[in-house]
């Protein structure tokens, strides 16, 4: 599905969780995942992808670390209990080593810290330990949080960790099979672009969406 466009995030999630279905359906140790999107996009993605596999979803936050003067130009990223990871090729386009990045790093622990309280209220991350973890994005492009995400969740201990996305760089693909026990996308262009491109409708999301989606219908406000 090289040219595969999706409509919106929800249409990506359905038939994001119809492929992980049918893969852990073959599993010969078949359980329910636990599913976790990563914000923000990724949350909407994951929950669609969830209620497909009849489960419910939670929320693992990752951060990225942008340039100093540049913010919006990633050099790595930190996900919440990790150590940050960094695209050597990037800090090195950027004449930058990774001990340039301290204040950066600081101030991104600060805000992953703050929606982690945000998105997940009184609620701790459920044990990992054992058990299938299915970490969902919606898309990737230099796959760095999605590195760094995978690693978090990987020292927690979890059975069997797989990452699934709609879309992904091929490149990308190939260096997040070292982090994962099983990758699923449903299109890995050569030429990719960027994550939005390969969606018809791609709005920002917001914290207030994140969180509506994370919390089960009998808690929600009426």
């Amino acid at each position: 599905m090289d040219r595969q466009t999706f409509s919106d995030r929800a249409e990506a999630g359905r038939l994001l969780g119809q492929r992980v279905s049918v893969l852990l359906a073959t599993s010969p140790a078949a359980e329910a995942p636990l599913v976790l999107g990563l914000p923000r996009g990724g949350v909407v993605v994951a929950a669609h992808a969830a209620v497909a596999l009849g489960v419910p979803v939670e929320v693992f936050v990752a951060r990225k670390i942008g340039h100093p003067r540049q913010p919006e130009y990633g050099l790595g990223a930190i996900a919440e209990g990790g150590e940050p990871v960094f695209d050597e090729l990037s800090l090195a386009h950027a004449g930058l080593v990774a001990a340039d990045l301290g204040p950066v790093v600081a101030a991104e622990r600060q805000e992953l810290a703050r929606r982690v309280a945000e998105y997940r209220p009184g609620r701790d991350l459920p044990p990992l330990a054992g058990r299938t973890v299915l970490l969902v994005d919606d898309g990737v492009a230099t796959g760095v949080t999605a590195r760094a995400a995978l690693r978090a969740l990987r020292a927690r201990g979890p059975g069997r960790l797989l990452f699934a996305a709609p879309v992904a760089a091929r490149q990308s693909v190939s260096e997040l099979a070292a982090e994962a026990d099983e990758i699923v996308v449903l299109g890995s262009p050569v030429s990719f672009g960027s994550v939005g491109q390969w969606y018809a409708a791609f709005p920002q999301v917001s914290d207030a969406e994140v969180v509506a989606l994370l919390t089960p219908p009998g808690r929600r406000s009426r």
